[in-house]
């Protein structure tokens, strides 16, 4: 039998949720490292001491559901009272194996592990946790609203760890766009991988509805978008990046379309897909190797934190184009994204003012979860075109240029996704 430093029981241990607002960050991050042992720490190394566990049945009266537990979102406002009541009443009863006498005795982990009850509780308490979570972060102080909202996105990993019977396969996905002027389509495979537990900055591994649609206008109008023989270039060699490119649907599609004019060719077209987790890079390099595999160079992948840069090669000089597609999942990316397209966005010709770069944002209206409204942050910080300046003034701002509503559609993105909003984004004179 295999023994392990003791953790607490989820029922002696988890705060009670009808007290959330007042549980600091710490009395959760606890809790969730204690979870974290049970149910997710590798198996232990032998030791030499053996113990018996000692446990204490007197919790089994307190069962209050012994099916098996659903993913917790559909069913969160429902069981909310039982569920607050039932972690109220476990918390005041002592448990004989955290008494002080047995506080150093080893005992098996396993045992733990494999309590229903307690796994039961634990996936309850998780289910309300997530469900309540925007009263934990909004009862924060300003300083700890980020590391907030990561403890967040831990207890939502730890409850999908719960509820799914298999680990996540990789998926292969292809997609097809109709091309103006074509009668073959343009084709893009992509490997979208499994997100990784527990880290929410590995959202890039998948392909989001925002990039699907963005794409799909690309292929339809590539004039619209910059990729079109008639487009307005700034120079000869044109340059294209792509912010938080995870599987890179937009650059691989944008390559495809410029392919099909003849006109991506060596030392013409440079075209960079960045992001910021090596894990996303990794897969976005395997999708370019799907997509070119006789010149996989075609694409530049970089790595691009947006809170703190580096702008060295090939990210040292101006881009005529720029794409983004839902990019904006917390309050201060639109800011720091902001301060990267200021940097790396072609600024108009002080002589004509007419050869430009451009930035296209597309972002995912979210009506309600952490990220509800934070799609609105892409206003507040890119003002619209009207409100800058009276062309007097000297210098060039960004502003939105125009923007267009997109209705969800079916069977493309997440049940949370109420629609999605397209931003055309330039200098403007201030």
């Amino acid at each position: 039998m295999l023994t392990i430093e003791r953790p607490a029981s989820p029922t002696s241990s988890l705060p009670p949720l009808a007290r959330l607002p007042t549980h600091s960050l710490s009395q959760i991050s606890n809790a969730l490292n204690n979870l974290r042992n049970i149910y997710l720490s590798p198996p232990p190394p032998p030791q030499s001491r053996i113990g018996l566990p000692k446990r204490s049945l007197q919790f089994r009266r307190l069962v209050h559901d012994d099916s098996v537990p659903d993913s917790g979102y559909a069913s969160a406002e429902e069981d909310e009272d039982e569920e607050i009541k039932l972690v109220e009443e476990v918390i005041s009863i002592p448990n004989s194996s955290s008494t002080v006498d047995d506080e150093d005795e080893p005992f098996d982990i396993d045992v733990l592990r494999s309590d229903t009850f307690e796994r039961n509780f634990t996936v309850k308490w998780l289910t309300g946790f997530t469900a309540r979570a925007d009263i934990w972060l909004s009862s924060s102080p300003a300083s700890e609203e980020h590391e907030r909202t990561r403890i967040i996105d831990v207890a939502a990993a730890l409850l999908s760890s719960f509820v799914t019977s298999e680990p996540e396969q990789a998926l292969t996905r292809t997609f097809s766009f109709p091309l103006y002027g074509s009668n073959t389509p343009v084709e893009v495979e992509l490997n979208d991988a499994p997100l990784l537990s527990g880290d929410h900055t590995s959202v890039g591994l998948q392909s989001w509805a925002s990039s699907v649609l963005l794409a799909e206008r690309m292929c339809a109008n590539p004039d619209t978008f910059g990729l079109g023989p008639k487009s307005s270039r700034t120079s000869d060699h044109m340059r294209i990046l792509e912010l938080g490119a995870g599987t890179g649907l937009l650059s691989i599609s944008a390559a495809k379309i410029l392919q099909r004019q003849g006109s991506c060719q060596d030392q013409t077209i440079t075209i960079v897909a960045t992001d910021f987790h090596p894990d996303v890079l990794a897969n976005l390099q395997c999708n370019l190797e799907i997509n070119f595999p006789s010149s996989p160079r075609v694409i530049d992948v970089r790595r691009l934190d947006w809170e703190h840069p580096s702008f060295v090669a090939p990210l040292d000089r101006h881009f005529d184009l720029v794409y983004a597609a839902d990019v904006v999942y917390h309050p201060s990316h639109a800011t720091w994204i902001k301060t990267c397209v200021e940097r790396l966005l072609e600024k108009p010709s002080e002589s004509d003012g007419v050869k430009t770069g451009m930035f296209w944002l597309i972002v995912a209206l979210r009506a309600s979860g952490r990220h509800e409204g934070v799609a609105d942050t892409v206003k507040e910080v890119f003002p619209n075109a009207r409100d800058v300046g009276d062309g007097g003034a000297a210098g060039w701002e960004l502003a939105v240029l125009a923007e267009e509503m997109i209705e969800r559609q079916g069977g493309i993105g997440r049940a949370d996704e109420g629609g999605y909003k397209l931003f055309k984004i330039g200098w403007v004179r201030l």
